[in-house]
Parts: structure tokens; sequence; C-alpha cells
């Protein structure tokens, strides 16, 4: 395969993660993300925040959460984002001890 179709193809993928989280399940809640898999939503739009500035693109946490989200953060959050319950945020700390 050569590198553009491979990067076309990881490109693909990862609009379709952002669509899966986004559209598909948007109930799943980054903190859930968060204890089982490492990652969540607002780690992916900073990943792509880090890759704009890798390429000297200028982009606020905010921008790139609006990227990522399809909207602004807050308005994802009003829309979407529950409480962590006592049992969520003790497996986060468990988790992501230092």
């Amino acid at each position: 395969m050569d590198a553009q179709t491979k990067l076309e193809l990881e490109a693909a993928a990862f609009r379709r993660l952002q669509q899966h989280l986004m559209d598909d399940r948007p109930d799943v809640q980054n903190i859930d993300m968060m204890n089982l898999a490492g990652f969540c939503r607002n780690c992916l739009s900073r990943w792509y925040q880090e890759a704009a500035a890798a390429r000297g693109i200028e982009m606020t946490k905010d921008a790139a959460r609006e990227v990522f989200y399809g909207m602004p953060f807050e308005e994802w959050k009003a829309q979407h984002q529950t409480d962590a319950s006592p049992a969520q945020q003790a497996a986060f700390e468990k988790s992501h001890k230092p």
C-alpha cells in the first residue's frame, strides 16, 4: 500500500470513529471512555490540536474541541454530558493514579 492510500484510510477511520462517538453513541460519557480505554473525546480533540501545531497551525483548545465535537464544547456538555457518579469518579481515580 502506498503512503497516500494509507493516509487516506487512516483519515477515513478517524472520521468514522468521530461519527461513531458523536452521532451513534453520544450517550457514552467521556469518563467511561477514560476509565475503560484511557482516552476520550477531549483527548482526541487535543491530539487534533497537537497535530495542527506540528504543522504550524495555531489552534486553541476550544477551537479543536469545536472541530471534533461539531459544536462548541459547552453546547455538547449541555446536551449530552451527565454528572459523574461516585462509582465513575472512584474508577477514574483508581485507573489514573500518578
